[in-house]
């Protein structure tokens, strides 16, 4: 019996979110290399086809698409496949199978979290950004996004989280609580520079539960920090920018200004 081998190759693709999911559950005959990588946290969703002598896999590494090719002899290698050009051959393929459903069921979890809408509710560009009522780098993203959300043209989606300072979660149900959770969550960040909003005197169970749940979507989502923003491409696929974007990252998550 041979020792089935897999060698990773570099592959470049667009960034995703990694949503647990079932693995091949239609495929029958798996190879062991196959079975020895999903033991490893490699999620595999079909199988697809490569040619003679070859059997494709895609699947999902960490937070991005991988295609891995299992050779004749029972060994394989993960990678980017090209063709006699040098040309990427299975990008489509690994988008059509991998990234753009796991990025449709990312949104769908977003969209379903409990978060507070700053801007207008029919601006055309949704930005989904976990915020921290202490957060600075949260606030500096605020005032950044002023020109795009006054014109209308993005809408904020703040996922709250209470996780910075002792008072962070009793912000939090301040905003939460308030009767326009959208104008109070604008009174924190136009005081934010004389200590933001008032703390409520409690956090309710509820809020609390809200607080809990968006910081493990947070955490699901591989940030581990405060602001976690998240857009959609043109491709419909997930994007996603760690802290306070740079300068020139700003069209990219806000659009043409």
């Amino acid at each position: 019996m041979f020792a089935p081998r897999v060698l990773f190759a570099f592959m470049t693709a667009a960034p995703l979110i990694l949503m647990p999911s079932g693995g091949l559950a239609q495929v029958t005959d798996k190879p062991p290399v196959i079975d020895a990588l999903e033991d490893q946290g490699v999620i595999f969703k079909q199988e697809f086809e490569a040619g003679k002598g070859v059997r494709a896999f895609a699947g999902v590494l960490g937070d991005s698409p991988v295609a891995v090719y299992v050779l004749a002899d029972g060994n394989a290698v993960a990678g980017t496949r090209l063709n006699a050009k040098g040309e990427p051959i299975d990008q489509a393929t690994l988008q059509s199978l991998v990234a753009k459903p796991i990025s449709d069921q990312a949104w769908a979890q977003l969209e379903s979290a409990t978060w507070v809408l700053d801007g207008k509710a029919d601006a055309p560009r949704i930005v989904y950004a976990f915020t921290d009522a202490n957060c600075p780098y949260c606030h500096l993203f605020w005032e950044a996004a002023r020109p795009w959300v006054d014109a209308g043209k993005v809408q904020l989606r703040h996922l709250l989280v209470g996780v910075i300072k002792e008072d962070s979660p009793a912000k939090a149900a301040a905003i939460l609580g308030a009767a326009d959770p959208s104008a109070a969550l604008r009174e924190n960040e136009v005081k934010f520079d004389q200590g933001g909003i008032t703390p409520a005197k409690s956090v309710p169970d509820d809020v609390q539960r809200t607080l809990e749940d968006n910081q493990m979507l947070m955490l699901s989502m591989g940030f581990r920090g405060t602001p976690g923003i998240i857009v959609q491409d043109d491709k419909g696929l997930i994007q996603k920018y760690n802290g306070m974007p740079q300068q020139g990252a700003l069209t990219e998550v806000l659009g043409p200004r």
